[in-house]
């Protein structure tokens, strides 16, 4: 059953497949990594399928959602549940990086100086508990990536990101169709240089640095932190270039743009959590 925008109901879309596609896509991805993991037949192909599944389902189901928007058929209540839903959803992503730098935290402040303490001696003579450190039992030296090199960079990049999405936002204000477009490819563009960034730094602390997942706790928390981060990166500039592709198309007014919004609210999230990985990761 639907309802026009300006009705006082609420909009309830007509029964849909795609959550069921969307289920059965994670239900691959699921055996396909497990299959995987253990070596086994056929693993990697269920992983392949889970994905391609996936892709399938998210291009059906956000492209009815944005033919359901683009015919007018949401009114404010349904604006203000994307709204909530967004706001809750960064919320979780929040608390997901929470853990990694709680853990950080924990491994910095109190683990490894307790493990460097006089009453540790018997067990780890010799170890000094000091940042950054791959633990006591670490066979390998390691150099850790120094803050005012590509760190500081893709620093640059981001916040440069940042300014350049509040541009294009200002432009759909404003009714400037062009500032939009153009701010929304800059931002794309930088944030695609910053990946590209990220992977030539990979391969400098692996090849340069001896800077792995093997590492220790050091290796661990820096890859498990900034890989993460690289992910969000990813996914918001995927987001990004679908929004960039839908403002060409002439998508979007002064007064409806949520979509646009909720992108921005995520990749500014995703510059704010870069700074804190900056500063405690990198530069502390």
């Amino acid at each position: 059953m639907s309802h026009a925008a300006g009705s006082n109901r609420y909009y309830v879309p007509e029964p849909s497949i795609w959550p069921l596609v969307g289920s059965g896509a994670l239900l691959l991805l699921a055996f396909g990594a497990v299959l995987s993991m253990n070596s086994i037949a056929n693993g990697g192909l269920l992983l392949l399928a889970g994905f391609v599944v996936l892709l399938i389902m998210l291009f059906g189901w956000f492209g009815r959602v944005i033919g359901e928007s683009e015919a007018g058929q949401y009114n404010i209540q349904v604006d203000r549940s994307f709204r909530w839903a967004m706001s809750w959803f960064i919320f979780s992503e929040v608390m997901f990086f929470a853990a990694f730098f709680g853990a950080l935290f924990y491994v910095r402040v109190l683990a490894v100086p307790e493990l460097g303490s006089p009453g540790q001696a018997l067990l780890w003579d010799g170890f000094v508990g000091h940042w950054p450190t791959a633990g006591p039992a670490a066979k390998d030296s390691f150099t850790p990536m120094h803050a005012w090199g590509l760190p500081a960079i893709n620093t640059a990049l981001l916040l440069s990101s940042g300014v350049t999405i509040t541009w294009a936002h200002w432009g759909l204000i404003a009714g400037k169709r062009k500032q939009l477009i153009l701010g929304l490819m800059l931002t794309v563009l930088l944030g695609v240089t910053f990946l590209g960034v990220q992977i030539y730094e990979y391969g400098e602390a692996y090849s340069h640095l001896n800077l792995k997942m093997t590492t220790g706790v050091y290796g661990s928390t820096f890859y498990m932190l900034t890989g993460f981060h690289g992910f969000h990166v990813t996914l918001g500039a995927t987001m990004l270039a679908v929004i960039l592709v839908r403002s060409i198309k002439g998508h979007f007014t002064a007064e409806r743009h949520f979509a646009f919004e909720a992108v921005a609210w995520y990749w500014h999230f995703v510059d704010v959590v870069w700074l804190g990985l900056f500063v405690v990761v990198y530069w502390l």
